[in-house]
């Protein structure tokens, strides 16, 4: 059982996570009818007794086997465009989050205050405590307010980064000398866990994100003591 839950994704925190698993779903079925039919049809070949030793073409099977795959691309293309578009929207963010990937740590700014800036370095497995993840818990998380449109804007200091929050649909490179930007929107409070998904080096598995998903009002008082 754990080993099928490891082929699904991960319970969605966003919307846009809902949306790519909403596509999965749907892609996946269209191959599954597509498997099925020419499995079917290879069968039968096999099996069939029918020989035509004079047959030159038939133009309407090859009619119907451009016509339907074009028809067939285009239930995969039209909601595919409609997630890229909205996975690229910027829709007013209220807080502006700055990562900057470095070997092998992440740096964190809040570019909408004063002094709000830290480092964010994996928790050493001798020094976790019972309820911690291992390889995935850092000392100082991310701290975010839910239901509030958030913008993240990524770079690297050294060599290619990616910032990924799978639960939250974010994948981003993080490259030297460029600045890329996305959005998330996160429906419920938690911790949300990623890892750079880019080989960076030889402790590339040893730079994991957390986002503490919290109320705005518990995030207001965080901003107030850190400053």
């Amino acid at each position: 059982m754990a080993t099928w839950s490891n082929l699904n994704f991960q319970n969605s925190n966003s919307p846009l996570m809902e949306q790519i698993i909403f596509f999965h779903d749907h892609t996946l079925v269209i191959l599954i009818l597509i498997t099925i039919l020419v499995g079917y049809l290879m069968i039968s070949l096999f099996f069939n007794k029918y020989i035509n030793r004079f047959l030159l073409d038939n133009q309407m099977i090859e009619l119907i086997w451009t016509i339907m795959p074009a028809i067939t691309l285009i239930f995969i293309a039209l909601p595919s465009l409609r997630l890229l578009y909205l996975l690229d929207e910027m829709n007013n963010p209220m807080i502006t989050l700055k990562s900057i990937g470095h070997q092998w740590y992440w740096t964190y700014e809040y570019s909408d205050f004063k002094n709000i800036y830290f480092d964010s370095y994996m928790i050493p497995s001798n020094d976790l405590n019972m309820n911690n993840f291992r390889l995935l818990e850092v000392d100082n998380r991310i701290v975010l307010p839910m239901n509030n449109q958030i913008r993240i804007m990524v770079t690297a200091t050294d060599v290619i980064h990616s910032w990924t929050v799978p639960s939250l649909g974010v994948k981003i490179d993080a490259n030297p000398g460029r600045l890329n930007q996305t959005n998330f929107y996160m429906n419920r409070p938690g911790l949300f866990f990623g890892q750079c998904s880019e080989i960076c080096g030889a402790n590339h598995s040893f730079m994991p994100i957390v986002i503490e998903s919290i109320s705005i009002k518990n995030f207001i008082e965080w901003i107030n003591n850190y400053s």
